[in-house]
């Protein structure tokens, strides 16, 4: 047995292995769980604190949207910045509440290629967008982990001194991607069958601060959920472990990863039906609700799919033959 297939069977086994345990993991700590005490804090939510939690989680939503506005201008393509915005919020609904090969991939080409985007623009933007997203939680997760939040059970081997460790690592690849955006001379990097231009290193730092400032409205949104003694470093620092076993283990949503973490870190700090009620709210305001919304764009996006693809046909021919686009006025509706 070669070596590339012994590490391939390894991982699927351990990723097997995790699977397996995470559910027990999760009865073990559900079951101590009063439920009733649940269900009372889940019914003394108040309207104002859901109103506010549903603009967090949409101006999420809207910040995890201008990554794909971002990555059009990265890639100078014509579609109008409001289909792009559309596109790629029905896409991230159905990103974070299945799966990135539902979202992320098949409905971003599905869609855009129903306006009239070429596949390796398509494929453009989802990387653009994707390092957008992963270069924000490198700087945030950096930042936080060297500050040792979160304050990590005792049990855990790693350590605050291992945490700290991982977050100067991370800071050190973040900066590396910046400085190589600012100063490399070689601008096309590639690695197997991934390619990579580098932007200016102004558009760089907008990717950061977009993609931190996504993952910081998701973590608030779960600190406004939470008794008035919730610490918000600790609450984000939390999501940020979280949501990376989530990926690796990849589970739909993080459903059970992310309850598993919040109780084996935070249970000092709340009562395990405290942690429950806000993490189902989290749940219905960050993923359901926009996913009920986006069944709907979606379906208004391909009854109107001939009539934009037409449209987008006309600026890509009127780009190509260096003609003015279309007017404004050709274009609405």
């Amino acid at each position: 047995m070669n070596h590339k297939r012994f590490w391939k069977l390894a991982n699927r086994a351990f990723n097997v292995l995790l699977l397996i345990a995470l559910p027990v993991l999760l009865f073990l700590l559900l079951r101590a769980t009063d439920w009733n005490e649940v269900f009372r804090l889940l019914r003394e939510y108040r309207l104002s604190t859901l109103a506010l939690g549903m603009l967090i989680a949409f101006g999420s939503y809207g910040i995890f949207s201008s990554f794909d506005v971002l990555s059009r201008y990265y890639i100078g393509h014509p579609l109008p910045v409001r289909r792009v915005f559309t596109v790629a919020f029905v896409c991230n609904a159905f990103n974070l509440n299945l799966s990135s090969w539902v979202g992320a991939i098949a409905l971003r080409y599905r869609l855009y290629g129903r306006l009239g985007m070429s596949t390796g623009d398509i494929t453009r933007i989802l990387t653009f967008s994707l390092i957008t997203n992963w270069y924000g939680y490198l700087l945030l997760a950096g930042v936080l982990f060297v500050c040792s939040f979160p304050n990590l059970p005792e049990s855990w081997s790693l350590g605050q001194s291992g945490l700290r460790a991982i977050g100067v690592l991370l800071l050190l690849l973040g900066a590396a991607y910046l400085l190589a955006c600012r100063f490399a001379r070689r601008r096309a990097w590639g690695w197997k069958r991934y390619r990579l231009n580098l932007p200016t290193w102004r558009l760089a730092a907008l990717q950061g601060l977009a993609g931190a400032s996504n993952w910081s409205m998701m973590a608030l949104l779960i600190y406004s959920l939470l008794p008035s003694s919730a610490s918000y470093p600790e609450v984000l620092a939390t999501l940020m472990i979280s949501s990376i076993a989530g990926v690796v283990l990849h589970v739909p949503a993080g459903l059970g990863v992310i309850e598993t973490v919040f109780i084996t870190v935070l249970h000092d700090h709340f009562s395990r039906g405290e942690l429950v009620a806000a993490l189902i709210g989290y749940r219905v305001l960050y993923f359901l609700i926009p996913l009920l919304l986006a069944c709907l764009v979606y379906l208004w996006l391909e009854r109107r799919a001939k009539k934009l693809r037409r449209r987008a046909e006309r600026r890509e021919a009127a780009r190509r033959q260096g003609a003015p686009a279309i007017s404004p006025a050709a274009d609405r509706g």
